[in-house]
């Protein structure tokens, strides 16, 4: 079962936000957002927030994401989205490698 809003977000019930605006009109957990709309929005975020950094992207990662989605079950590839998620929000980054 799916956490509510508040759980992921500083979002607190009665605070007036945008987040409380979005839980009014599409449901504590998304429930009224299909996954293909969830999905784009995880693309649009993850966008967003990669255009906010500087560093770049090797060539090999473009090459593992397109065999990830080649190899890889949909539930595995949800499962890979949810760790990397973590990963990014809790800070366990890996400094870029530069391959000489």
């Amino acid at each position: 079962m799916s956490k509510p809003l508040g759980y992921y977000t500083s979002y607190t019930p009665g605070d007036g936000s945008f987040l409380e605006k979005l839980q009014e009109e599409y449901g504590a957990t998304f429930e009224k957002i299909s996954k293909r709309e969830k999905l784009s929005i995880l693309m649009i975020l993850a966008s967003n927030l990669g255009s906010q950094l500087d560093e770049g992207v090797r060539g090999e990662i473009y090459a593992i994401a397109r065999e990830m989605t080649d190899q890889l079950s949909p539930s595995d590839q949800a499962g890979i989205m949810e760790a990397i998620i973590n990963q990014i929000r809790w800070g366990q980054n890996a400094e870029p490698v530069h391959h000489s």
